[in-house]
């Protein structure tokens, strides 16, 4: 709030004294984001919130309170004397030089909602002193950036006005500033200014006398017709007007001191909050160092690029699974704080459906739902078949390796890589400081989703070895293992191991990676043993086995417990399900629901090895289509009759997705457009990649479709993809996968890269996993990938094998910022980007991140909970509409173009 330019006839008329910077509380000027000017009534300063009623602080009441009962203004002390003199001192000296005049009408306090640092609301009109009209914003609401530390700046020279009843109704006014003016930026921050006005030469221009946070006394003069410069004509009339004129000392060394530190007591964390709410401010009214690049008019070679890749990104759109109901649809679900209000207060809780009237079978390899009453119609049949994927696919190769193509997404992925340091090196300052504008909240106090880490190797190294010497203390004579047709207790397994308990250590464990696994798969499988044996990897960490994996169980809890004391940190941890005969779910469901392994910090995924030649060459199966049918028929069964599995069907209301893991980088023959079905693939030669993907993908798609139309959860297709292999995995992906596990592989594919980017597809990246396996840790491109604005998040894979601390998945963040100096603005957006790719409910994201976290920019963001600035949301979304502009206008003037040669030729 800044004064008008009237004179001190018209200020006197509408009862308003001079005030500048911040916010003004009785006469104390304390920086702030709402800008305050008070009205003076009967002597005596009030604040005020509606429609002129008092603002009440928490405190003691005043003494004319105590004696009239009356508790509408209460204060959190009494007005020190220094402030009653200097306050009736500039009181008398203002009612020497007032007339009467009509006050204007009473306003409310404009206030922030949520993280919309500009005002919404109702537009009111108020008369200024020289008779013309301006308009501000209006809510209902209390102002959330008014602190208590405010407040009880506030209180130390707020004085009670119980007695009232003198005078025009005290009013305040609270409304946004022009962040983008230098000067009234200036003034706001470093400006203190009483409420004094004096009259120079009788020539309409008022003078004003202030002093700065310095003690400087300082005048300014400004003339009745002064404008702000950047301000629009209509509001050089308004009160913000005034606050163009910065204070700075009189030329003439006149300068006398005054000490002001009794009444302005404000912090350096106070100016910082203050200063990222100016930025947050600006970033929302895009009034911020933006990185611009001038667009050359394409050519026909770039218009033919936009072309194809808009047909990529069309094909995606085709293949993908949506949700029946998406984001935008539940919009008015309220919020979840934590998992059980989702799933109930008993997560395990049986609810008893009545089966479904539906017909199914495996046809092809892919599951068909058929109608009864309608048995020819086919029910939730995915997009297309298997030689309509292929040939999608094998068309999007084909793109990928055109030269110019890859010439073209290369220098895009460039560009946009080199407007992001741009941004960095103007706006990191302002980002920093916009985030102290967030109450509690910095990198550890924000949630983050470890999405891609393994359940047999969740635990660290030092929680398994304290785990395993203590069962052995207190469990010796536990019969574990039956071994060469006798049954073994915990002792004996240890004794015929020849160790004790107290030869056990970390490196006895043996189960770190180190630099001899690098590009060793096998190897890597191979630290899952415990001191390098498998028994004791079957007595630990499996749920198969004599004790129905008791051992295991009490390990997983002892980890969600150690999660649920971090209150920040979720996991999705990843549990197997191996095809290998039906009855391995109901093994799994049972294992998860006696034990009750549940915690409001984790959801289930469910990977799939790709070991089918493994169990072809054992006599397990005998064709793929027995391993699918292994995997899938089991959950169709219990989705359309839960009764026929019912631990199978509260096991998969805690499931979240599906994944596909194994060593990509073992040689595979790439799919052909016409392969054969499942029923035929009885060789005994792994499929391909692809060839999974496109499987489970169709099963998963019409499962979903089914489980929809019930009213059950649904689940993602997020598969290991990109961290070794060929490009056509990530290729695969692109079309059917929600996001997908490394990535790295993009590096060797620009056109790729760039979809991924467009599309917006998550990559959950483990730097540090790379590291141990397929690519040095300097070499990885994850800070490319982040600077460029693919949505990249940081998980742990395998904290057994990889992390040395308690917390890894904080671990992994360290590392990575101090690696490649990331800032917290930097690993703050990550975790939010963790939060996006995990498959936590809609109505957990609404509560961490925001009630519209889907959108783009900083409408899907809430500082106040993310702790990301509005400035990296701005710039984000900035950049992706540019390229999807981009895209869409080379696309249209492609077909304009090969339509008017169309036209032409005939």
């Amino acid at each position: 709030m800044a004064a008008s330019n009237s004179t001190p006839q018209d200020a006197s008329s509408s009862g308003w004294g001079w005030f500048t910077g911040g916010i003004i509380l009785g006469g104390v000027v304390a920086a702030g984001g709402v800008l305050v000017a008070l009205k003076l009534s009967n002597g005596r300063y009030s604040m005020l919130g509606e429609a002129g009623d008092a603002t009440v602080f928490p405190g003691r009441r005043s003494q004319q309170s105590k004696r009239t009962g009356s508790r509408s203004h209460i204060t959190t002390r009494a007005p020190s004397p220094q402030a009653r003199q200097l306050m009736s001192r500039r009181h008398h000296q203002y009612q020497k030089q007032s007339t009467n005049g009509p006050p204007l009408p009473p306003t409310r306090s404009l206030v922030r909602q949520d993280t919309d640092l500009y005002y919404e609301g109702t537009v009111h009109n108020h008369a200024s002193a020289n008779g013309r009209e301006y308009a501000h914003h209006s809510t209902n609401q209390e102002s959330p950036y008014i602190t208590e530390s405010d407040r009880r700046r506030a209180g130390t020279d707020l004085v009670s006005e119980s007695e009232g009843g003198a005078g025009a109704e005290p009013v305040i006014y609270a409304g946004p500033a022009d962040r983008s003016n230098p000067a009234l930026h200036d003034a706001l921050r470093h400006t203190v200014q009483y409420p004094y006005i004096q009259k120079v030469n009788g020539t309409g221009a008022t003078k004003h006398q202030s002093f700065n946070g310095e003690g400087h006394q300082a005048s300014t003069t400004m003339p009745r017709s002064a404008s702000v410069p950047g301000h629009t004509a209509p509001l050089q009339q308004a009160r913000l007007d005034g606050y163009a004129q910065s204070s700075t000392p009189k030329a003439n060394g006149a300068v006398r001191r005054r000490n002001i530190n009794h009444h302005v007591r404000q912090t350096t964390q106070d100016v910082l909050a203050t200063e990222g709410r100016i930025i947050e401010d600006a970033a929302l009214h895009e009034h911020y160092n933006r990185v611009l690049t001038p667009e050359m008019p394409q050519t026909e070679e770039a218009e033919d690029v936009c072309h194809m890749l808009k047909k990529a990104l069309d094909e995606r759109s085709k293949w993908v699974f949506k949700p029946r109901l998406s984001p935008e649809d539940m919009v008015d679900v309220p919020e979840a704080q934590l998992m059980r209000h989702c799933l109930g207060d008993d997560p395990f809780h049986w609810d008893n459906m009545p089966p479904q009237q539906y017909r199914f079978q495996m046809v092809d390899g892919v599951v068909h739902v058929w109608d009864p009453s309608h048995s020819d119609e086919r029910l939730f049949a995915p997009p297309g078949d298997s030689h309509d994927f292929f040939s999608t696919m094998h068309w999007l190769l084909k793109v990928s390796a055109m030269g110019h193509v890859r010439s073209f997404t290369h220098h895009r992925m460039q560009l946009l890589e080199q407007k992001f340091n741009l941004h960095v090196m103007l706006n990191a300052d302002k980002e920093f400081l916009a985030q102290k504008s967030a109450p509690h909240r910095d990198f550890y106090n924000v949630r983050k989703v470890d999405t891609h880490v393994h359940h047999s190797a969740c635990m660290h190294q030092k929680h398994l070895l304290r785990f395993i010497k203590s069962k052995l203390k207190k469990e010796p004579d536990e019969l574990v293992i039956f071994r060469d047709g006798k049954f073994l207790t915990l002792k004996e397994v240890f004794e015929s191991l020849n160790l004790t308990s107290y030869d056990l250590s970390v490196d006895s464990l043996d189960v770190h990676a180190d630099k001899n696994i690098f590009h060793r798969f096998d190897k890597f499988n191979l630290k899952y043993n415990p001191f390098g044996q498998s028994r004791l990897r079957e007595i630990f960490i499996k749920q198969e086995n004599i004790i129905h994996g008791r051992f295991l169980a009490e390990l997983t809890k002892e980890v969600f417990n150690d999660l649920e004391a971090s209150k920040y940190q979720h996991t999705e941890y990843r549990i197997s399900i191996y095809g290998r005969k039906p009855v391995e779910w109901d093994t799994l469901a049972a294992w998860v629901v006696q034990n009750r392994l549940y915690s409001d910090n984790n959801l289930w995924m469910i990977q799939i090895p790709r070991l089918y030649n493994v169990y072809k060459n054992q006599g397990i199966i005998e064709n793929f289509q027995q391993f699918l049918d292994n995997i899938f028929l089991p959950m169709f069964e219990a989705t359309i009759d839960p009764g026929t599995h019912p631990m199978l069907h509260i096991f998969l209301k805690h499931v979240s997705g599906f994944d596909l893991v194994d060593d990509e980088s073992k040689p595979e023959r790439r799919p052909t457009k016409h392969m054969p079905t499942p029923e035929e693939w009885n060789t005994k030669h792994n499929p391909p990649y692809a060839y999974y993907t496109y499987y489970v993908y169709a099963n998963l798609y019409t499962l979903n479709k089914l489980r929809e139309s019930r009213g059950l959860n649904t689940f993602s297709l997020r598969p290991h993809c990109g961290e070794a292999g060929d490009l056509d995995h990530l290729a695969a992906t692109f079309l059917l996968a929600e996001n997908i596990a490394h990535g790295i592989n993009l590096r060797k594919s620009p056109c790729l890269q760039y979809l991924y980017y467009v599309a917006q597809i998550g990559l959950c990246m483990s730097p540090l996993s790379n590291n141990s396996l397929f690519l040095d840790y300097h070499r990885n491109p994850f800070p490319q990938f982040f600077a460029r604005g693919l949505q990249v998040s940081l998980s742990t894979d395998d904290p057994l094998q990889i992390h040395l601390t308690r917390e890894p998945l904080v671990e992994e963040y360290s590392v990575a910022a101090q690696v490649w100096k990331l800032s917290a603005t930097d690993l703050c957006e990550i975790a939010r980007n963790s939060v996006i790719h995990s498959g936590f409910p809609h109505r957990l994201k609404m509560h961490w991140v925001h009630t519209e976290y889907w959108k783009d920019g900083p409408e899907g963001n809430n500082i106040q909970k993310t702790n990301v600035p509005a400035l990296r949301m701005v710039f984000r979304k900035d950049c992706l509409n540019e390229e999807r502009n981009l895209i869409a206008n080379g696309h249209q003037a492609h077909i304009i173009r090969t339509s008017r040669t169309a036209d032409d030729s005939q």
